[in-house]
């Protein structure tokens, strides 16, 4: 599960609706909402606030990505 995920399902299971939510952590409600549906991404800082908040943090991997295998695109199906 990578951040994006982990941020979402922490939101999604959390009991708290998203005034508060936006309460307790800062981050407007509105931008909550549309990062929840998967429908934009939030600032680093928004997500600094709900990882702290919900008491996640980055932790090093096994691998590290390479600059190569950043740029990389997977090629579409037609």
């Amino acid at each position: 599960m990578n951040l994006t995920e982990t941020l979402q399902n922490a939101i999604n299971t959390s009991e708290l609706n998203f005034k508060a939510l936006e309460r307790e952590t800062g981050v407007i409600r509105q931008s909550l909402m549309k990062f929840s549906r998967g429908e934009t991404s939030l600032r680093l800082d928004m997500a600094d606030k709900l990882a702290a908040y919900f008491g996640l943090e980055l932790k090093p991997g096994a691998t590290k990505p390479t600059a190569k295998s950043a740029k990389a695109k997977p090629k579409s199906k037609k």
